[in-house]
């Protein structure tokens, strides 16, 4: 029997977006040399080493970010547990908008996302450096 999806991608972005703070390029560009917001890139290890990162952005597998949060979790990340401002970021905006809402359900606070992404972010003129692929 073929599968019926209900609620897709375009539905949970639009929910997501609904609930949580977007911000914009620009003012992301601004907020970077602060030390009470923690850049949280959402990438896989391809996009960091194919595209850079952000200078300091701390980078959380999408797959890995409700246990890194929790701090029950085996698999906890001190880094989430600052009295912070996290701003999720992936390539484009999307994976960051569902990273922000599930954080922000979760008890995390404050929370926002980055509008358009990394790309954006290349595009305004933000500081990117290079990422050295891993050696296996």
């Amino acid at each position: 029997m073929p599968q019926t999806i209900t609620r897709g991608y375009k539905t949970l972005l639009d929910e997501a977006n609904a609930k949580i703070r977007t911000v914009p390029v620009d003012e992301a560009v601004s907020l970077h040399s602060r030390e009470d917001v923690v850049f949280v890139d959402l990438r896989d290890p391809r996009e960091l080493e194919r595209e850079g990162r952000i200078p300091g952005a701390v980078h959380c597998p999408r797959g890995m970010l409700e246990f890194w949060i929790d701090p029950e979790s085996p698999y906890h990340k001190p880094v989430f547990a600052q009295d912070k401002t996290y701003l999720f970021f992936c390539a484009a905006g999307w994976r960051s908008a569902l990273s922000a809402a599930t954080a922000q359900d979760m008890g995390l606070q404050p929370v926002a996302h980055m509008e358009g992404g990394f790309t954006a972010w290349k595009n305004a003129g933000g500081a990117v450096e290079t990422v050295e692929p891993k050696k296996a």
